[in-house]
């Protein structure tokens, strides 16, 4: 690929087709109307990133482009012509694809004059690329043109004063000179001029309205879009605005800040967001800082829209504005000092911009240092939120205004003044101490960079460097790069000068929590300065609760965890000076138990909230009224302190009460405070239409729906008046309990009355609700209920219901009467008297016979018409299939032998059914008596014996169906205690328990026993087994020389048997007599072996299992159990042990899963053993196979 550095082609020369590219800033024109299949023009696969590097560092721009043909690339920039081989070197790379611009590559220093923007072009037969990018230098070191700008006696931001900087050198202007003027107010074309170098201010007039023209054809294509330049929020924010149409709305947008992409989002939390409310798009740039300033460009597409310059002047407020109280018709006035001279501030008032005229006076002292906002002729009106802005920093505080107490008979009081300024602090003395600073300071700089001057001119080929003291200065800071904000701080002349030790930064007063942490530290202008704490007058010295750091000429004070008794005054003293702070360590329980009361107002009048705080910034307050976020508007005022804000709420209404949130977040964490406002009002109007309950002769009862809203409080009461139609005049009928509802007993016969009806409650008495015109006393028959539907019948009674009629007549329906008719028969007679309820039990019936039913509503008019007749029913029972009605039936029955057994069971049926009782499914036996009636059955046997153990079986049985119920019943005695026991050491270390069973095993099933243990080293007995359904068990742990005791017990369902004691263990042992051979090295390894094998075991569903065996092994064996060949060493429903070489596993409660066949095996480096038994769980003993291997 041909690169060179020949001279690019102009668009003019071309006629071609506009084309969109696939990375942004790239413009592609194609020549042909048609590419060729195979065949592509030029595009950028990377383009070249804008650079900002350091004066005397080598400038490098890459690209990367794409074509068939290759494209031949070429370099050009906005001022000069590139010459390769003097400052610049192209390049390109075959391996990579990239083609290379070296700025400055042969002496490697680039300077202020390299800085411009430099394009890309990519260009074959078919098209041509076009991107470009821009380089910036950080000059360094002294500059004569620099110095004469900064000291000729012109402020950085005073621009009215004609000294301007020399003009750049040949080569055209800056293409940023033209992005930011189109884009700039008239008012600042003079600035920008200065700024560029640039004199003939006709000559770019001329040619500024042709570049706009060419740039608005440009636009148009893509967008329409009036702009507004970059606005500097009170709320240390900045925005600018454009109301744009897209033609494409696929069209992409792009910000750019010194030529380089900034990512954004829709979120307005972000650092750069979008916001766009119909054509409107305000991109936002949040929490400013000094660094944010520069040229920002918005580009649709590949088409610039919209460029500004944005600076950040550094300056901070060394007084701030002060909460201000006037009477009414007073003047109010803020005042405020800066750190640096500024001609202008923006004043804001109420979220909204002030300008000076005949409301608000704006003015500025000549030192342009003092800022003061008058406010003339004050109102109610007026009481708000008042905010200066210098830059990205603000200051706010409340006017609040004071009825004129004074002001009567009409009579004005004369207007005067109020101030707050500077809380009491002489504003012209603090404005002139910032002032002779300021001028003290730029003449030490002078002297200094003049001295560092001549001194490189001497040396022009010596690399030289300045502390960078003089830019600080000019930008409002001290050498020690900390701002100065306050009269307390000074920054400290040249130490050669002779002066003494002084603060460069004081310290603060800090706002603690309990249990947190506070800081406080100064600076002084010398490192080698050593100084002491004191609190309260006392000297501090290091220890847990105080941590004193000193980093150069920094000095801290840290206190960790604190109390109460930590709040003071604090001082720090070096060499006979010193500064002084106050610590306050406030906890916010008091204030939010304050805060979380409600607030009870009345109607119309203000709100306010307020709540202290502490924590650290940055902070982000946010205020809500049932969970919706509360914003400035005309009726919500919100102040946002450092440690406090303030919530105003203008003439609430009753939409305002709710629940009132706070929320502060922070980098820490977030915290939540919540109260309630109550307005107070009186009552809304009741709700109608009233509704007629019972309207007779002589009375009319009526109801209504009570007010939407209560006003806040609860009702005391209704005011009624009544009116009789016809004529004029109301008649009171007083106030009663606050019940929606009125009964007049106070009526005549056909009359009709109108009635007015009021709310009331604490707060007043509501607008009236007037009713209809209400009759007392007609004739008015209700409507047929529903006809009556059967709820049961039997051969003696028939049960029936109905509902009542839809239409009342206005009156209360006082009972019903019902009638019945049998069939075939015309005649209907009444059943009985007046029926209140909706559901009747007709019992003069006779058996077998069919009736049919229908029932009237009564009211006090008389009885209304009769509803149509039921279906026809019989009065005979119906058929049910039986069933028992028990609830709860126990189906197992323990009995001692000898006792009675008794079992009852209720049941119904129709017709009545059959008993049949049962054992084990043969009928009882003739001693057993069984007693049935119409609705249970009892079954008795008066001496009940083992014999009688079984499972008796109830049938209940007639036409429908049957139903069957089982019961166990378990007959039996306290259990005999088992034979004679046998002790056996089987492994050592443990003794082997055996004994005879007890003579009741064979009878009783479900009998098992348990084995107690008494040690001669204690004097308690203790369990060593339970529900053991076999005759053996091994004890373990057993310790020579002492003696142990055995008791085995027989346990069944009805007790426990007396104990059989086994021999003493471990007493009067005879020694063991071994014979002594002579071995050489006996190994003691061997195999795995099972000295006690498992053996086989058969429980009832329900009880436990114990398995154990005894295995020995030299390494120790590693041992795992299997059912059914699946392991269970992780199964948590088995509990496995080994102790001792003693292998035992437990199994709680056995169920029919259980069943199997359970095999153990032992295994070590020398070999493996393996045993298995069967599980069965059955009612009675099979034989145990096992196997040993």
């Amino acid at each position: 690929m041909e690169v060179t550095a020949k001279k690019v082609f102009k668009i003019s020369d071309f006629s071609g087709i506009k084309k969109k590219s696939r990375i942004p800033g790239v413009m592609i024109t194609q020549f042909v109307v048609e590419i060729p299949e195979g065949k592509s023009c030029p595009d950028f696969q990377r383009k070249p990133i804008s650079l900002t590097i350091q004066q005397g560092k080598l400038g490098v721009f890459k690209a990367v482009v794409t074509g068939d043909p290759k494209p031949t690339v070429t370099w050009n920039r906005a001022n000069g012509e590139i010459t390769e081989g003097d400052k610049f070197n192209c390049k390109y790379d075959d391996t990579s694809g990239e083609n290379t611009l070296e700025v400055s590559a042969w002496h490697l220093s680039v300077s202020p004059a390299e800085a411009d923007t430099y394009k890309c072009f990519a260009v074959n037969e078919y098209g041509r690329a076009i991107c470009t990018a821009t380089l910036n230098v950080i000059e360094v070191g002294f500059s004569k043109e620099k110095y004469c700008y900064v000291f000729s006696g012109l402020h950085p931001l005073d621009f009215s004063k004609e000294v301007k900087p020399q003009p750049k050198d040949e080569g055209g202007i800056d293409e940023r000179f033209w992005e930011i003027i189109m884009s700039a107010d008239r008012k600042d074309y003079e600035r920008i001029c200065l700024e560029f170098g640039v004199k003939d201010l006709r000559l770019i007039l001329k040619k500024l309205e042709q570049k706009k023209q060419e740039r608005e054809e440009e636009q148009c294509k893509t967008s329409e879009n009036p702009t507004k330049h970059v606005q500097v929020r009170g709320d240390g924010s900045a925005s600018f605005e454009f109301e744009m149409e897209l033609k494409d709305a696929t069209s992409r947008i792009f910000l750019y800040k010194d030529g380089v992409m900034i990512p954004f989002f829709d979120d307005p939390g972000t650092k750069h967001s979008l916001k766009t409310v119909g054509k409107k798009l305000v991109f936002s740039i949040n929490d400013l800082l000094p660094e944010d300033a520069g040229l920002y460009q918005v580009d649709v597409e590949d088409v610039n829209l919209f460029s500004t310059d944005f600076k950040i002047p550094n300056v901070n407020f060394v007084v701030k504005i002060q909460e201000v109280i006037a009477q009414e018709r007073e003047d109010a006035l803020f005042e405020c000092v800066l750190s640096h001279p500024l001609p202008r501030i923006r004043w804001m008032g109420k979220n909204s911009p002030l300008e000076d005229g005949e409301k608000h006076s704006i003015t500025v002292s000549e030192d342009k240092l003092i800022h003061s906002l008058l406010i003339r002729d004050c109102k109610q009106l007026d009481k708000g939120i008042y905010a200066a802005i210098a830059g990205i920093k603000s200051c706010s505080a409340w006017l609040v205004v004071q009825a004129d107490a004074e002001a009567s008979g009409g009579k004005k009081a004369s207007r005067k003044t109020t101030s707050a300024g500077g809380a009491g602090v002489d504003l012209q003395k603090v404005a002139e101490e910032q002032r002779l600073w300021l001028l003290e300071e730029r003449e030490r700089m002078e002297a200094s960079l003049k001295a560092k001057g001549e001194a490189e001119l001497l040396e022009p080929n010596k690399a030289s460097s300045t502390d960078g003291a003089g830019a600080a200065v000019a930008n409002g800071y001290c050498k020690d790069g900390k701002e100065r904000g306050g009269e307390s701080q000074a920054c400290v002349k040249d130490e050669n000068a002779g002066s003494r030790i002084k603060f460069v930064s004081g310290l603060s007063d800090v706002n603690a929590i309990l249990g947190g942490t506070a800081e406080i530290m100064c600076k002084v202008s010398s490192e080698d300065c050593e100084g002491a704490w004191f609190k309260d007058n006392q000297k501090l010295s290091a220890n847990d609760d105080f941590q004193i750091t000193k980093d150069g000429s920094t000095h801290k004070l840290i206190i960790n965890n604190c109390k109460e008794e930590h709040s003071g005054k604090y001082r720090f003293e070096a060499d006979g000076r010193k500064t002084e702070a106050v610590i306050y360590v406030k906890g916010l329980d008091t204030d939010l138990s304050v805060f979380s009361k409600p607030v009870v107002i009345k109607v119309g009048q203000n709100a306010v909230f307020q709540l202290p705080f502490h924590g650290q910034e940055p902070m982000k307050m946010q205020w809500f009224r049932e969970g919706e976020e509360l914003l400035e508007d005309h009726g919500v005022r919100i102040e946002r302190g450092h440690a406090h804000s303030r919530l105003l709420l203008s003439r609430c209404s009753r939409k305002n009460a709710g629940e009132i949130k706070f929320r502060l977040r922070n980098d820490h964490g977030t915290t939540e405070v919540i109260t309630q406002l109550v307005v107070l009002d009186r009552p809304t109007v009741p709700q109608g239409p009233a509704e007629v309950v019972d309207s007779s002769p002589t009375a009319i009862e009526f109801k209504w729906r009570p007010p939407k809203d209560e006003g806040g409080c609860p009702l005391v009461s209704y005011a009624l008046e009544r009116r009789q139609v016809g004529r004029n005049t109301w008649k009171k009928l007083g106030e009663v309990p606050a019940v929606a509802g009125y009964r007049d007993n106070d009526v005549e016969h056909g009359r009709k009355y109108c009635y007015r009806i009021r709310a009331v409650n604490a707060e007043g008495v509501s607008d009236v609700m007037e009713t209809d015109d209400l009759q007392a006393g007609t004739l008015a028959f209700p409507g047929p209920p529903s006809p009556p539907k059967v709820v049961a019948a039997s051969k003696d009674c028939i049960t029936l219901s109905w509902a009542p009629p839809t239409f009342t007549a206005g009156s209360r329906v006082l009972g019903y009467s019902l009638e019945k008719r049998k069939k075939g028969s015309n005649l209907w007679s009444s059943v009985g008297d007046l029926i209140t309820g909706k559901t009747h039990a007709v019992k003069d019936v006779v058996e077998s016979m069919e009736y049919e039913f229908r029932v009237a509503a009564v009211n006090q008019s008389g009885v209304g018409e009769f509803s149509n007749p039921s279906e026809f029913v019989f009065a005979r029972d119906p058929k049910m299939r039986p069933r028992f009605t028990d609830q709860k039936m126990k189906s197992f029955m323990v009995v001692r032998a000898g006792n009675s057994v008794r079992i009852t069971v209720n049941f119904e049926a129709m017709p009545l059914p059959q008993v049949f009782w049962l054992k084990d499914n043969v009928p009882v036996a003739k001693r057993v008596n069984v007693s049935n009636c119409d609705s249970s059955s009892q079954l008795l046997i008066p001496s009940s014996e083992r014999s009688d153990t079984g499972v008796y079986s109830i049938t209940v049985k007639n036409l429908v169906g049957q139903e069957t119920f089982s019961l166990e019943v378990r007959v039996t005695d306290d259990p005999k205690p088992p034979g004679p026991i046998t002790l056996e050491e089987k492994v050592p270390g443990t003794v082997t328990v055996s004994w005879e069973p007890s003579p009741d095993e064979q009878r009783d099933d479900r009998l098992h026993y348990s084995v107690c243990a008494l040690d001669s080293s204690r004097r308690t007995w203790s369990t060593a087994a339970e529900r053991l359904f076999n005759n053996q068990l091994t004890v373990c742990n057993v310790m020579q020389g002492r003696e142990y005791h055995f008791w085995v017990y027989a346990k069944n369902d009805m007790g426990t048997s007396a104990p059989s004691v086994s021999p003493t263990w471990g007493a009067r042992r005879s020694p063991i007599k071994t014979s002594k051979r002579q071995t050489s090295n006996p190994d003691p390894r061997c195999a795995p072996s099972f000295m006690v094998p498992l053996k086989c075991h058969t429980a009832p569903k329900g009880y436990e299992c114990y398995m154990s065996c005894a295995v020995k092994g030299n390494p120790k064996p590693r041992v795992t159990w299997y059912r059914n060949n699946v392991s269970l060493n992780t199964n948590t429903n088995y509990y496995i042990s080994d102790i001792c070489g003693v292998c035992s596993m437990l199994i709680l409660r056995v169920t029919p899963k259980d069943v199997g066949e359970y095999t153990i095996l032992a295994e070590n480096a020398l070999g493996r053993a393996e045993c298995s038994t069967t599980l069965i769980v059955i009612d009675r003993l099979l034989p145990c196979v096992h196997t040993v291997r």
